[in-house]
């Protein structure tokens, strides 16, 4: 559809009005698009034609980019969609229905090119799934009968470069077929290797392996890890006597190798844990001394017993670590004696207690008045008050009594 140029005759196409608002004509009405005080009317018309221009061209543009096939369709697609979003409101002044009919047929086969690019895509995507469908039916057929070798071997390495060549595949469906050609390529190779393996190629394997064992061991030498590091010598043993046996002379070279490595460094185990046992053995002997010492705390003192003990803990913390199997022993020994110390600090403050005090006072106060009660009683010859007055005061001496024992026994 031909969209004619608004700059070869802006004033078909809008107008100027003394107060230099500039209107697009269309065949509905005016349309406000902008304002010219820059000069002649006419040349704001030619300003805003040019716009228009510039809003054509890129219609073209796209159109002839769509037409040559170049490109992103779904690209050219959002531009052409943009643009005909725009024309409703833009400041142009041209033929813009022509324009925006134009547009719209331009959007339409837009969306064409965008839909042919997604099926070709699509049209891709199950040629290149049914190749590699063919390829790994190929292998799994060389995988299950081939006996030539050389040629199978061949095929399966260009099988794989042009495996490598085969794109636009979703990830799931490639990696299954993929696992299709590498599970036969694994199960030919076991074949082949089954039908080649004899005893020298079984003693060289071995002999590569050893040689990695032996290496591994060699560079563990050193390690300060004891426990992950002796864990994976015992897997080394455990691989290497897996790997098999080469020649005799490689073989018994290998292993002074090996168990060279793993001697050397078990005897810097033993010898830096005899140390550390003799150091925590050492502590632990520290320790039975402070411990004895602490069993002498004389608790009949409370406050020299506490300042005692406490010498004792800072002493204890600052010795360090003991065997494992004293560290509980040595504990609760203490803690034996921290608690005997701690009882006798709880009796010294319940005989000290001012409340207990005073209830016992406050009781012996209660007999004294009663047994004085039935005293004057009895004088004055009222034997009834005389008896309540006694059975008063002896009920005051037994809490009394009561009294005075738990302060005793605190």
């Amino acid at each position: 559809m031909a969209v004619p140029e608004a700059s070869a005759d802006p004033g078909r196409w809008g107008r100027v009005d003394d107060e230099g608002r500039v209107f697009l004509v269309t065949s509905s009405g005016e349309r406000e698009v902008g304002s010219w005080q820059a000069g002649a009317p006419q040349e704001g018309l030619a300003h805003f034609a040019r716009r228009f221009d510039d809003l054509r061209t890129e219609a073209e543009l796209l159109t002839n980019r769509l037409a040559a096939g170049g490109g992103d369709p779904k690209q050219a697609l959002h531009s052409a969609t943009a643009l005909r979003d725009s024309l409703p409101e833009a400041a142009v002044v041209g033929d813009v229905a022509s324009l925006s009919a134009h547009v719209a047929q331009l959007v339409t086969v837009a969306e064409e090119h965008v839909g042919a690019a997604r099926s070709a895509r699509s049209a891709q995507r199950e040629a290149a799934v049914a190749r590699k469908e063919a390829l790994a039916a190929e292998a799994e057929a060389l995988a299950a009968d081939a006996t030539q070798w050389k040629q199978a071997g061949d095929r399966f390495k260009a099988i794989l470069d042009e495996w490598r060549t085969i794109k636009g595949i979703d990830r799931r469906t490639d990696e299954a077929l993929w696992k299709r050609y590498s599970r036969a390529r694994e199960a030919f190779n076991r074949r082949r290797g089954s039908h080649f393996a004899d005893l020298d190629r079984q003693r060289a394997t071995a002999k590569a392996r050893k040689e990695e064992l032996a290496a591994e061991a060699e560079q563990l030498v050193e390690s300060t890890e004891w426990g992950p590091t002796a864990a994976r010598y015992r897997e080394l043993m455990a691989e290497w006597k897996a790997a098999g046996r080469a020649q005799k002379d490689a073989d018994d070279a290998l292993w002074q190798r090996f168990r060279g490595a793993q001697d050397q460094f078990f005897s810097r185990r033993t010898q830096v844990f005899s140390e550390r046992d003799a150091e925590f053995g050492a502590n632990a002997e520290a320790k039975r001394a402070l411990l004895a010492e602490a069993e002498k705390i004389d608790t009949d003192d409370a406050d020299s017993a506490r300042a005692a003990l406490r010498d004792i803990q800072e002493r204890w913390e600052t010795i360090g670590k003991v065997p494992r199997d004293d560290i509980r022993p040595l504990e609760s020994a203490l803690r034996a004696v921290e608690e005997r110390v701690r009882e006798a600090v709880d009796r010294q403050w319940r005989r000290t207690d001012p409340e207990a005090e005073a209830r016992v006072a406050q009781f012996r106060d209660r007999v004294a008045q009663f047994e004085s009660q039935a005293e004057k009683a009895e004088a004055a010859g009222d034997a009834k008050r005389a008896r309540q007055a006694r059975e008063q005061a002896d009920q005051w001496r037994e809490w009394l009594k009561t009294a005075e024992e738990s302060v005793n026994q605190r």
